[in-house]
């Protein structure tokens, strides 16, 4: 059986914790941010664990990460 190939740009957008979860960065921190409240994108910075269903989808994108 081959090796498999990572997804690229997944792993630059995605990294796994010590215990196996995948963490990603909140959306919404580009552009129209002069109506968004302070402490909405203060939160926006924070990283963030992914949904389980998504998880198992990233997992087969980022087998070695």
């Amino acid at each position: 059986m081959p090796k498999m190939k990572t997804h690229r740009a997944s792993a630059k957008r995605f990294r796994v914790t010590g215990n196996g979860l995948i963490v990603k960065n909140k959306a919404g921190r580009r552009h129209i941010l002069e109506k968004k409240t302070p402490k909405r994108k203060r939160n926006m910075r924070k990283a963030d664990v992914m949904n389980a269903s998504d998880q198992k989808v990233v997992r087969q994108l980022i087998p070695y990460k």
